[in-house]
Order: structure tokens, then C-alpha cells, then sequence
């Protein structure tokens, strides 16, 4: 069967072996915001061959170099119960080579609020791993709301 799109391989491995999580068809998680972060050419343009089957076509994309993180930003609780509509205050200026990218969020009477389990990915660049995370939690920890929910571990192994 043909496919046309994104196709995300969601890997865990243990005892050195990986082994398959999940395939996501989407460009939406947390996964794929540090990809976005690196793209160093005009995503719509390649998406626009693969429609039109010209992808061949197209030179290889390029890669900006460097390291990109995501840290999520949950509500307590989540996976499991959590509250919503709590106010988010959000930094003014995320600064270069980074993004808070909203994923469980809504507008009420003009505010930010909490509307999901995953509420935010804050995203950033770095040119080696070590400030792509330092940087990344820098901007978590000027993200408040009051039922914020921030793992500490990630790319821990990695470092």
C-alpha cells in the first residue's frame, strides 16, 4: 500500500537491543520539535514534491549543525486525571534557536490556559548537547502555571 507523509519510529532500547514503541503518522510530537529546530531548508517545498511525487527530485534537505531538545511541559497528574483552564504565563521572548511549541493549550478571555495533558514542548538549539538541554530547562523553568509538571531526566543518558 502506498504512503505519502510522515512516518515516525517511536525506539526504546534495553539490554543494547531496540526494540519498536510505536510509528506515528504525524508531525505533532514532542519527537519531531527538535527536528523542526535543525531544519535548515523549506519543509513545505519537500512536502509539496512528496504530494506531487517529485520528491526524487529534490536535493538531499539539509541539517543545521548542533544538538536540539525538547522538554515537555505537563499538567500534574497526566497520564492520568489533571486540571485545566489554569492561567500559563509565558516568557516575552523565547531568545534564537528556540520555541515553545503549544500542544495543550487554549485561549480564555485573552489568556494562555492549560487545556491538555501534554501542555507545552519548549524546544531549543545548542551547538553541542549539553546547552541544547541547559538552555531547554532555562526556558521550562520560566514557563509557570500552577500545576506544571517538568521531568528533569531528559537526554540524561545521552550526557
Amino acid at each position: 500500500m502506498p504512503f505519502q507523509g510522515f512516518l515516525y519510529a517511536g525506539i526504546i532500547i534495553q539490554g543494547g537491543e531496540p526494540f519498536v514503541l510505536e510509528f506515528n503518522v504525524r508531525m505533532g510530537d514532542p519527537e519531531c520539535q527538535p527536528m523542526v529546530m535543525r531544519m535548515d531548508f523549506d519543509l513545505y517545498r519537500y512536502m509539496e514534491a512528496a504530494v506531487s511525487g517529485t520528491l526524487d527530485e529534490m536535493p538531499p534537505p539539509r541539517w543545521r549543525e548542533g544538538h536540539a531538545v525538547c522538554v515537555v511541559l505537563a499538567s500534574k497528574g497526566y497520564p492520568g486525571a489533571y486540571g485545566k483552564g489554569q492561567h500559563i504565563l509565558l516568557p516575552d521572548d523565547p531568545g534564537l534557536d528556540a520555541q515553545i511549541f503549544h500542544a495543550g493549550t487554549a485561549i480564555r478571555n485573552g489568556q494562555v490556559v492549560s487545556n491538555g495533558g501534554r501542555v507545552l514542548g519548549v524546544t531549543t538549539a545548542g551547538s553541542d548537547l549539553k546547552s541544547a538541554v541547559s538552555r531547554a530547562y532555562g526556558l521550562a523553568d520560566g514557563v509557570i502555571w500552577t500545576d506544571k509538571y517538568c521531568r528533569r531526566d531528559i537526554a540524561r543518558r545521552a550526557l
